[in-house]
């Protein structure tokens, strides 16, 4: 790929890995279209920082929960930096408060199933239509999120998110071997105790230090060293890696 075809799109693109996967992306030659839900001023700010590289970013809004909104999101990326060669499925939720799935709420199950589930769905289906070289497209990668819940089943915390990974997995294999024979590479990586928001939004604001002395690498990890892996696998490096599932853990 060369610098003008190095266009990526990345749900959940305003904080956390998602915001470091840009700002890694960005160094490393792409433009970025920076999606995000609900907080504008943060996604902003990771173009700005994207753009302090000297690479093109654009932010679009959208809960990649909504068809229409998946769409648009692809079409505004497509209109502002021109066709995606890259996206990484990282928008997700793991539902609060955290608990056994015994004592979860309906509501709660059902809004973290659309969003990691639905919307990764979604997501994924308009990057093949996109990328494919058999629809027209030009190739490219696809990164899903995936988390090491997804073997470790969360007991006793989150269960439920841990399943939605599950299928994150089951998705990523699938597609590679869908889409091999068109020019797309379809990979994920699966974090395990990272340094992001997301443990405080679930009510576990301590989750990091009460659980860091179980990893046997001794610490949590940053969202940084999640996205070098997740850059990795958008470029060309990787050229030869398809369905294949990096687990970035700790040794957990």
């Amino acid at each position: 790929m060369n610098d003008q075809g190095k266009v990526l799109i990345v749900t959940g693109g305003g904080r956390g890995i998602g915001a470091a996967v840009c700002r890694l992306a960005a160094r490393d030659g792409w433009d970025v279209a920076v999606n995000y839900a609900r907080d504008k001023a943060a996604a902003e700010k990771v173009a700005d920082e994207v753009r302090a590289f000297g690479r093109k970013a654009t932010v679009v809004q959208g809960d990649v929960a909504i068809e229409s909104d998946v769409r648009n999101l692809f079409d505004m990326a497509q209109s502002a930096l021109g066709p995606a060669r890259g996206v990484v499925n990282n928008a997700g939720i793991t539902g609060a408060p955290a608990g056994k799935l015994a004592d979860a709420a309906a509501d709660m199950l059902k809004d973290v199933v659309a969003l990691n589930v639905t919307g990764a769905l979604l997501v994924a289906r308009e990057a093949a239509r996109t990328l494919s070289t058999a629809r027209g497209g030009q190739g490219g990668s696809i990164v899903n999120l995936s988390s090491a819940a997804a073997s470790l089943g969360s007991p006793g915390e989150f269960v439920w998110y841990a399943a939605t990974k599950g299928a994150i997995d089951s998705l990523t294999i699938g597609l590679s071997r869908e889409l091999a024979a068109e020019g797309v590479r379809v990979n994920a990586v699966s974090p395990g105790l990272i340094e992001t928001e997301i443990h405080a939004a679930s009510g576990q604001p301590d989750r990091l230090e009460r659980m860091a002395p179980g990893i046997p690498i001794g610490r949590a990890g940053t969202a940084e060293e999640t996205a070098e892996a997740i850059v990795w696998l958008l470029s060309d490096a990787a050229s030869y890696v398809t369905g294949a599932n990096i687990r970035v853990a700790g040794g957990r």
